[in-house]
């Protein structure tokens, strides 16, 4: 049976340290230059295979999950992530969003998690997006495949937004993306399950009143010919609807995970975070075992990432197998 939060977090994982040493970089430099293999030192002066924030958060993430849902044990590990260093390649923190930074601040003064996300317009980084992939696995285990049509599904995955990122924009992008996280592994046609993902979330969101207005900075994604946007086109900034979209972009326009993941990288802005949300999909699409392998050998604390999927897949594994009727939430 496959590791599918294997092969999505270290597609995740792999995809961010191949971006971290271009962050900022802008697309015509590399354009002339462009990212072929693993790169080091960079932007933040770090060695080959250095993940960043995104593939912390992430794990931070995979690690509470493995015990069942609980928002205050997440942002208890995103604090010593923060705080101490922990589910970092080296202990050190190098890289943090001011949307998450504030959410983290705002628990240690006691706010309650699902309340410590900013709400405003200017909250829309690819904070949340960039570290939810591992919520999928949990919902399967729980509701199996079809949960695109459950309010308490969407209710969490807009829950684990809203530990650092609340608006609606970014609970929107963040259940698009689970969407067709979980249409991929269904193994039909990639580009069919990526306008399923899409349609089913769109379709949920359209009786949701709450959240119907803010739909239409969607539309572009949920176009039949999206994967035909010229290049120039996309943008692959830290705003959540542009990291979504290119990373959506990326994987239409590849049939593999090196070139998935290389395009998003070579696509320049935020190159860390675009090239993570790509990977996590082209991970669960292609399995781990189509990642280069000296790319892998590369990784930081490799073993201590797979130990931490392996967890996790047993423990949903488990919950599969025993199926309750409802999932059980802690706030």
């Amino acid at each position: 049976m496959a590791n599918n939060a294997l092969n999505g977090v270290m597609g995740l994982c792999v995809a961010d340290a191949l971006g971290v040493p271009v962050e900022f970089m802008d697309r015509n430099t590399l354009l002339n230059n462009p990212v072929v293999d693993m790169g080091a030192y960079g932007t933040y002066n770090q060695p080959a295979g250095t993940w960043s924030d995104d593939s912390s958060m992430t794990l931070c993430l995979v690690d509470s999950l493995s015990k069942g849902l609980d928002y205050n044990d997440i942002m208890t590990n995103f604090m010593r992530w923060f705080e101490k260093g922990k589910y970092t390649p080296f202990r050190e923190v190098f890289d943090i969003g001011i949307s998450t930074r504030e959410a983290l601040l705002r628990f240690e003064r006691g706010i309650s998690p699902i309340d410590c996300g900013g709400v405003s317009e200017h909250d829309n980084g690819n904070g949340s997006l960039m570290r939810i992939l591992p919520i999928l696995f949990y919902l399967q285990s729980i509701y199996g495949s079809e949960f695109q049509d459950i309010d308490e599904a969407f209710k969490i995955i807009h829950n684990v937004s809203a530990l650092t990122h609340g608006h609606k924009r970014s609970q929107i992008a963040c259940g698009i993306y689970i969407s067709i996280a979980s249409e991929i592994l269904k193994q039909m046609d990639l580009k069919i399950a990526i306008e399923s993902g899409i349609y089913k979330a769109m379709e949920y969101y359209k009786k949701q009143n709450d959240f119907v207005d803010e739909l239409t900075y969607f539309n572009r994604l949920a176009e039949k010919n999206f994967f035909k946007t010229p290049l120039e086109k996309i943008k692959s900034s830290g705003y959540v609807v542009d990291t979504l979209e290119a990373a959506v972009w990326c994987l239409l326009n590849t049939n593999n995970y090196k070139d998935c993941v290389l395009k998003a990288v070579n696509l320049g802005g935020d190159t860390d975070a675009v090239a993570a949300v790509a990977g996590g999909l082209a991970g669960l699409r292609y399995g781990y075992d189509n990642i280069s392998k000296e790319w892998l050998a590369t990784i930081a604390k490799r073993e201590y990432i797979e130990d931490l999927c392996e967890q996790l897949n047993l423990a949903v594994t488990r919950t599969e197998i025993e199926r309750p009727c409802e999932a059980k939430e802690v706030l």
